[in-house]
């Protein structure tokens, strides 16, 4: 059994990145403002810049030389004595509050990790923000949009580690990620602890990030290949902790999309059935791309939050709302994300199977 923390348990920050950028300062700005006293900050970028000065006894650098963002967060397992280790991606910034809405849940024995949404801020560009958009689509995430926006308390089986506490002890004993996989490692270590361990893993909305994302298209789209042809080859070897046929999809998509042409040509019929099929795909697309904006449009003010909420969304609900955007900005988003709903469905769908047929992956 898991002993519950003591008040104010330590946490380290961990920041794994390539090399020292603009996005650190952020948020290492923004980790230094925190209302929570007792945390310091490893910063594990490859090779330190000279141009890089640290402004607090709270940050520690330290060069790894080659590594990827897993092998990196396992390598601060020897750096600190903390308590717990709270995993951050380098574009990543976190709200005020972030360690205090964390903390609460691991005076919980039975809680390993504690997770939160990493939403797009408001800084972003126009694409970044369609980028987070199309992520936050249920057509696209499903049941796992809770990662890119704010939704209510729950237990999760799987979480991206861009905003995930652990208690320092579950992962020492887990040998850390322990996987040269990249991207997908996470799926690894929460699988670790819900199967190995059954521990829970709690997904709060007030543990809350800001994440710069990926400008669509094409860094969008590199990104979701990644994630795609590790999911595929995961599930072919068993190694999600759930096994869901929503991953599958874009895939049937796919593969509807091009028989169903062929098919088309021979017979009128079948071609009719198709452009509806088709016909139908599009207005769903259409109708998610255009329903946020439609919502931010009815709401004319900002509702109070009752301070008794259960559920806790608290003032996060209101950080992480997205302001409504003018006119052309707001038709030029709404034809970025019906561009890229589609887009990510395909890029998706083909290389989910890729990886299906897989026989090793680059990292083995």
């Amino acid at each position: 059994m898991t002993i519950p923390l003591k008040n104010n348990p330590k946490v380290s920050i961990v920041i794994p990145l390539k090399e020292i950028n603009q996005n650190l300062k952020e948020c290492i700005d923004s980790c230094l403002k925190l209302d929570y006293p007792n945390f310091d900050i490893i910063v594990l970028p490859d090779k330190n810049s000279k141009d890089f000065k640290s402004s607090s006894e709270k940050i520690k650098v330290i060069e790894t030389g080659n590594l990827t963002p897993p092998k990196k967060r396992d390598f601060a397992l020897d750096k600190t004595d903390a308590d717990i280790l709270a995993f951050i991606d380098d574009d990543a910034y976190p709200v005020k509050d972030w360690l205090n809405n964390a903390l609460v849940h691991f005076k919980d024995g039975e809680v390993a990790a504690v997770c939160g949404p990493a939403v797009t801020p408001a800084s972003d560009s126009l694409r970044q923000k369609a980028s987070g958009e199309v992520y936050e689509s249920f057509l696209v995430s499903g049941m796992h949009a809770l990662r890119y926006k704010s939704q209510k308390i729950t237990l999760v089986k799987d979480y991206p580690s861009c905003n995930f506490l652990i208690r320092r002890s579950i992962f020492a004993d887990l040998g850390g990620f322990n996987t040269n996989f990249w991207p997908g490692e996470d799926t690894f270590l929460c699988a670790a602890i819900t199967r190995k361990l059954n521990k829970k893993i709690i997904y709060d909305p007030g543990v809350l990030v800001y994440h710069h994302r990926r400008p669509l298209y094409i860094p969008h789209l590199k990104q979701v290949v990644s994630y795609a042809l590790h999911r595929g080859y995961f599930v072919k070897r068993g190694l999600n902790p759930t096994f869901e046929i929503t991953y599958f999809f874009p895939s049937f998509l796919l593969v509807g999309l091009i028989f169903g042409f062929v098919l088309a040509l021979f017979s009128h019929q079948l071609k009719i059935a198709y452009l509806a099929l088709v016909a139908v795909y599009l207005l769903l697309v259409l109708i998610f791309s255009i329903s946020k904006d439609l919502r931010l449009i009815r709401s004319t003010a900002p509702k109070a939050l009752s301070s008794g909420d259960g559920n806790r969304r608290r003032s996060v609900s209101t950080l992480s709302k997205p302001q409504p955007l003018g006119w052309g900005a707001s038709n030029g988003l709404i034809l970025l994300k019906f561009l890229g709903i589609i887009m990510t469905h395909i890029a998706y769908g083909f290389f989910f199977l890729k990886g299906l047929f897989q026989t090793k992956l680059k990292e083995e």
